[in-house]
């Protein structure tokens, strides 16, 4: 996989490579070793006294070796600019209106082809799983990317402890329907609840990341609190967000901008920059953070992970299953 340092952050907002290279040093630095987070990778140590942050910060993450040796976006950055249509369609509502998502006590409904069905806490969702950050980069449909440093643990570990059976060919996931605390749903811009999903083969692809949190605190609750899905090399649509049931099926899930609009929205959903769409190309993209003048980034196959999923599409037409 090609690997490029991205050049879109401020100075004022990046590790500095001696300090990246000098933990010790730059937890000394931050003040920091004191509240417990000598272990913390540069990337989480760096926004985790951050005056702008919020959240709980998150304990006992390890570094995955799947992360990219990228920049990350600003706190700002992933934390203000996002699609949820739950909570408005502008870029910047849902940091304004998700406020009032209550994200505890929370259960996730696992169902269908498995041998562990049932109704979750989210506690018993987390509790057997390690946290690792993993830094990933986001493909938007619209033509927009960025970098992300989330923490969470391989999709692939919670799903095997519902026990799919034989007959789990797909993964459907939904989001939270709650018209009282998510505004949005008020509107019909999709038929609610949001609802995604992936083949089998996909979910337990190792890249598949269920995310509790960014920048090593808690998810905000406009990034998808308490849990939900990164799927890095496919559009970020993919990336169900606060996600309350799990259901296993053997036929293929119509997913919500597939059953939206069809000819636009596929339900496999890869970055393909040989694939345009119907209102604009997908060759190149917008760096979030670049200015307004930066250059577009030249968008790669299946974002840049190609080294690592290209085998699931192995004699499947891209071009017609988009």
């Amino acid at each position: 996989m090609l690997i490029r340092k991205a050049p879109q952050i401020k100075s004022s907002e990046i590790t500095s490579e001696a300090d990246y290279l000098d933990r010790r040093s730059f937890l000394a630095k931050a003040g920091l070793a004191a509240a417990g987070l000598a272990g913390a990778s540069p990337v989480i140590a760096a926004v985790a006294s951050d005056p702008g942050a919020s959240g709980r910060v998150l304990e006992n993450v390890s570094e995955s070796p799947l992360s990219l040796d990228e920049a990350p976006n600003s706190w700002r950055d992933v934390t203000t600019y996002n699609n949820f249509y739950e909570f408005g369609t502008g870029k910047e509502d849902p940091s304004r209106y998700a406020g009032s998502l209550v994200t505890r006590p929370w259960q996730v409904k696992v169902s269908g082809e498995c041998d562990q069905p049932g109704d979750y806490n989210l506690e018993d969702i987390l509790s057997p799983h390690a946290l690792e950050e993993r830094v990933y980069r986001l493909r938007c449909v619209e033509a927009w990317s960025m970098v992300i440093p989330w923490v969470g643990f391989p999709l692939a570990d919670l799903l095997k402890r519902f026990q799919p059976n034989s007959d789990a060919r797909f993964v459907r996931f939904r989001t939270l329907y709650d018209p009282g605390q998510m505004p949005g749903q008020r509107r019909r811009i999709l038929d609610w609840p949001y609802v995604e999903g992936l083949t089998i083969e996909e979910a337990m692809n190792p890249l598949a990341f269920m995310a509790v949190g960014v920048y090593g605190r808690e998810l905000p609750n406009q990034n998808g609190a308490p849990m939900r899905l990164v799927v890095p090399w496919k559009y970020g649509f993919k990336s169900i967000k606060t996600i309350n049931a799990i259901h296993f099926t053997r036929t293929r899930p119509r997913t919500s901008w597939e059953a939206s609009a069809p000819r636009e929205y596929g339900f496999y959903a890869n970055v393909n920059p040989n694939v345009d769409h119907p209102r604009w190309s997908q060759a190149s993209e917008r760096i979030i953070g670049s200015g307004l003048f930066a250059p577009r980034r030249k968008t790669e196959m299946f974002n840049g992970y190609a080294e690592q999923v290209a085998h699931l599409y192995q004699g499947l037409d891209l071009r017609r299953n988009f």
